[in-house]
């Protein structure tokens, strides 16, 4: 009898194994118990990855011994791409150290950079003796015969490592996300780059257009065609999401503001890149060294008013800014030389929105200050200067022996100074109980919801040209990348974006790092609470053990 209950028991077990493992095949869950949901896709993460519907292969160049910070990185990357994984077995990955063979590395390193990945130089002096490692933090993204690159490290010039490595753990989901998205997602919105009153031409804004091309489909659209038949230019202008307009130099008629005006009445989109002032840094490479800036009129006054912004006609000087290349010295023995220049400010971007955040700054020249106005539309302050600014009305004489003398800081008291707004919202009609330029089919007062966003300076969008060809974006001459070529990208996202991927860039996640002096000042103290007090209380129980073990056997 008692045979037959431990064969009932055994058999009953066995059943309960066999029952718990079919449904654990079935009902598989995981569960994020971080505080920050750090390793919770997003939606639109998830949407992407159900429209793969073959091979994804990832190769990750990250791999490697390395210092702890990119050991971090390390980590959360395979994390990130482990919960990819987890939402499609399509996506497969390729962990690569292409450094780790002598024989190829020389090799290897000369064609990762080729392919525009720049490696990353981390310098270690902290046990005394300087070291060096070369890290490539990026990726690879391959689908059907496609390959885009992936920034694993969000490098920047005014933060520490464990800062940059903390904002780049926060942004590794958008950065694969983004990536996919480029692979898998058709084109199903239209840029209107817009021509015809003085624009930057192509070449000006060149590297902005190759970086949003693999989003949106872009064409040049110009307003020419106002004079002749304007309600036929704005019903070309409607079958576009978005309107760019890159630094005008020429004066809007009343004809072309009321297209545009209905365009946004009827939810389009803008990206403005207006100046108030006349002023190129070119014009002061004269003989004098100097030239005057002038009011620019560009009769958009009213046209911004209404919206619920201002331009204003003067310029921003600030303490914190970039600097200018000068030759110092007479003839043969003149030297370029970088000076701080007042006149490019560098704007410090707003945290708490998804275009903004985790910016690096933003490089202005000549730039306005620009006011919000009440009235029904939201307003969001994208970009502003430091808080040590001056204003500075035009006309005025600009000279370049000005960064020859140290600026007298008590006269920069004008406080952070808008350079970039958002409005956001129903946006009323300048035209509305006004009389109009020209008969509009169906004129409305007022728009459907909408957005745009205004930059006081056409120059943030403007890359340089050398040798008839264009440099990067928000690159200077010391190789530091200036914020400004993601804060447009993002911008346009942002306007653009149905999908909600640029919302994954809110996502907050906290790490917490040692502080390297507490642990120099402290080393001794932990090493005694980690090693000697655990061994010294294991002791202690022995002897105890041993003596409670003696007494009451002996």
């Amino acid at each position: 009898m008692k045979q037959n209950k431990s064969l009932i028991y055994i058999l009953a077990v066995l059943v309960g194994l066999i029952v718990v493992n079919a449904l654990s095949s079935k009902f598989y869950g995981r569960y994020d118990l971080t505080k920050d949901k750090r390793y919770t896709l997003s939606e639109a993460t998830n949407t992407i990855i159900d429209q793969i519907d073959a091979p994804l292969i990832i190769d990750v160049f990250l791999e490697g011994d390395f210092p702890s910070e990119f050991r971090l990185l390390q980590t959360e990357v395979k994390q990130i791409i482990e919960e990819l994984q987890l939402k499609s077995n399509n996506i497969r990955v390729n962990y690569i150290n292409p450094i780790e063979d002598e024989t190829t590395r020389e090799r290897n390193i000369n064609e990762l950079t080729r392919s525009g990945l720049e490696p990353y130089i981390n310098t270690d002096n902290s046990s005394g003796k300087v070291t060096q490692d070369i890290i490539f933090p990026w990726a690879f993204a391959s689908y059907k015969d496609q390959t885009v690159k992936i920034p694993l490290l969000k490098k920047s010039i005014t933060q520490s490592l464990p800062e940059q490595i903390n904002n780049s753990v926060q942004g590794l989901e958008y950065a694969f996300a983004d990536a996919f998205s480029k692979l898998v997602t058709s084109k199903s919105k239209s840029i209107a780059i817009i021509k015809g009153n003085g624009e930057l031409s192509d070449a000006y804004i060149a590297d902005f257009l190759k970086t949003v091309q693999p989003y949106y489909n872009i064409a040049p659209f110009t307003l020419d065609s106002v004079v002749s038949n304007p309600q036929g230019t704005l019903d070309n202008l409607k079958q576009y999401n978005l309107i760019v307009v890159a630094k005008p130099t020429q004066a809007f008629t009343e004809e072309e503001k009321l297209v545009l005006d209905q365009y946004t009445m009827r939810g389009g989109k803008s990206l403005w890149l207006a100046e108030s002032v006349i002023m190129e840094k070119d014009s002061l490479y004269n003989d004098s060294g100097s030239s005057v800036s002038t009011m620019r009129d560009l009769n958009l006054n009213d046209f911004f008013f209404k919206y619920g912004v201002r331009i204003n006609p003067s310029l921003v000087k600030d303490l914190y800014s970039a600097p200018i290349m000068l030759a110092i010295g007479e003839g043969s023995q003149a030297q370029l030389q970088p000076i701080q220049w007042q006149y490019s400010p560098l704007a410090s971007s707003n945290q708490d929105h998804p275009i903004t955040k985790n910016l690096e700054l933003v490089k202005y020249d000549f730039a306005s200050p620009m006011d919000t106005l009440k009235n029904e539309i939201s307003k969001t302050i994208l970009l502003q200067s430091s808080p040590k600014t001056k204003l500075e009305g035009v006309p005025t004489l600009i000279s370049l022996n000005e960064v020859t003398k140290s600026p007298d800081e008590s006269l920069y008291n004008s406080g952070a100074q808008n350079l970039a707004v958002l409005l956001e919202g129903e946006f009323t009609s300048v035209y509305d109980q006004r009389v109009l330029p020209f008969k509009v089919k169906n004129f409305q007062s007022k728009s459907t919801p909408t957005a745009m966003v205004v930059i006081s300076d056409g120059d943030v969008i403007k890359n340089d040209v050398r040798r008839n060809r264009p440099l990067e974006l928000g690159v200077d001459y010391r190789g530091f990348l200036y914020g400004n070529k993601e804060f447009l990208l993002n911008t346009v996202n942002y306007l653009l974006d149905d999908s909600g991927l640029i919302n994954i860039r809110a996502k907050e996640i906290s790490i917490a790092y040692l502080n390297p002096d507490k642990v120099k000042e402290q080393q001794g103290t932990w090493q005694f609470v980690n090693i000697v007090l655990p061994l010294g209380l294991l002791a202690l129980f022995g002897f105890a053990f041993n003596f409670y073990r003696k007494k009451k056997y002996t």
